[in-house]
């Protein structure tokens, strides 16, 4: 019976993890302690190899989806004994990415995303061994695009330098994932890191809503909100709740409250109620309620809601 290759023997590099005569020297390694350290810097220097690699003129480019592998091992060590620290690490990660950004924007370079959002991915492999770190960079997450293929990053235990090849994306389907190391957050224009954007682990993103505001002072600025509440606000200027169910577009065009939207898991529509003087939903009116007593419509989703005929709001569904 013909045995079955590992992943390492798929992509030509079994070599590099069981070296001949280095058994030493791969031991010394394999025994050192996986810390939060190494996974935050190891995340680090993954998105500055992005912006090396990827950026090209002014436009500073970099991957927007990360997917940081273990030994399970090592995996487990995170999830059973350092609950929550991968969620840390992530936020940390993406201050640390504005940071940096920031830096390329004050000495005149553009920085636009070519995403919407972050995706991270920390997920074990059967064939790693205990030390083992391995990279995969996407440059659009989420998108329905086949790519040809994945720029893949690997640190062979018996060098510690990496290596970098191009793989086929059905590579993939060797690796282990669990809900525990899946991290989704809003793509912020303003480059400064927003701790309630984060989409947790077992915290559903039922519908995407963004809008660009018109405001001088804004600039044409997009601003997008997550609805993870099954029920939530679309309000103005003069808002003062800060709240995860609240959406607040801080323009004068918009009411106070202007907009209520929820979810009914029944029938999984979304239904809006208006409070504002104006709304209109893909060009058709809506009738105005009283907040104390809304009138439902449905919302489907794809929909173009504007405001006062100034605000547009579209609204999607989240991206699997």
């Amino acid at each position: 019976m013909e045995s079955k290759s590992t992943f390492w023997q798929k992509i030509g590099l079994q070599d590099w993890f069981l070296p001949n005569g280095k058994a030493a020297a791969v031991a010394a390694v394999a025994n050192k302690t996986l810390t939060p350290d190494d996974v935050y810097m190891y995340i680090t220097e993954k998105f500055k190899e992005s912006i090396t690699q990827l950026s090209f003129a002014d436009r500073v480019v970099f991957y927007h989806e990360y997917i940081i592998s273990f030994n399970e091992e090592d995996y487990q060590e995170f999830i059973n004994n350092r609950s929550g620290l991968f969620g840390i690490i992530v936020h940390e990660s993406v201050k640390k990415f504005y940071e940096l950004l920031r830096e390329h924007q004050e000495v005149g370079k553009k920085v636009e995303p070519s995403s919407s959002k972050w995706v991270f991915r920390l997920v074990s492999h059967p064939d790693y061994k205990k030390g083992d770190k391995g990279f995969i960079g996407k440059l659009l997450p989420g998108s329905n695009k086949k790519e040809e293929n994945l720029r893949v990053t690997f640190i062979p235990r018996h060098t510690g330098v990496a290596q970098t090849l191009d793989i086929s994306n059905d590579i993939l389907r060797g690796f282990t994932y669990y809900s525990e190391g899946y991290y989704e957050l809003p793509y912020a224009n303003d480059l400064h890191y927003n701790e309630k954007d984060v989409v947790k682990p077992g915290q559903a993103v039922l519908a995407r809503l963004d809008t660009i505001m018109p405001d001088k002072q804004f600039v044409g600025r997009k601003v997008e909100f997550l609805m993870k509440n099954e029920d939530i606000v679309v309000s103005g200027n003069e808002e003062t709740r800060e709240d995860a169910a609240v959406f607040k577009i801080p323009s004068d065009w918009v009411n106070t409250p202007h907009l209520r939207i929820r979810m009914n898991k029944a029938d999984g529509k979304l239904y809006l109620s208006s409070f504002g003087e104006l709304t209109m939903i893909n060009e058709q009116e809506i009738t105005r309620s009283d907040v104390n007593s809304p009138q439902w419509v449905e919302l489907p989703f794809n929909s173009k809601i504007l405001l006062n005929g100034i605000i547009g709001i579209n609204i999607f569904k989240p991206e699997a």
